[in-house]
């Protein structure tokens, strides 16, 4: 069975940081490019950061600079540390792993930017 857990989320004020953690089970992690995914209210799902196995990674332009995506593949997890976070990236954001036609989600972990 694949699982795709996050944890990290919270409130935090603007410009502070977030570190949010991805854990994969039941999947080859290091083969499958793994990506952040962020949906806010009244809003479709955005692409945030991709990172798949070769590294290059990939990044909105709204949070180039400010965000970094990384995977540790002997603990398969993908981490996003976010800084200088603003009130727009108050979101649930969301975990996901691709390899071919095999996608899988997490169940979302809520980042709230408020003072």
């Amino acid at each position: 069975q694949v699982q795709l857990v996050e944890s990290g989320g919270g409130l935090v004020q603007p410009g502070g940081s977030l570190r949010l953690s991805c854990a994969a089970s039941g999947i080859i992690f290091s083969i499958y490019t793994m990506g952040w995914y962020r949906q806010a209210p009244g809003k479709q799902r955005e692409l945030v950061a991709t990172i798949p196995r070769g590294r290059t990674t990939n990044y909105a332009d709204s949070v180039k600079g400010r965000f970094t995506i990384s995977r540790d593949n002997a603990k398969n997890t993908v981490y996003l540390q976010m800084n200088s976070l603003k009130p727009e990236d108050t979101a649930v954001y969301y975990c996901n792993g691709v390899w071919g036609v095999n996608a899988y989600w997490g169940q979302g972990t809520q980042v709230t930017v408020s003072s």
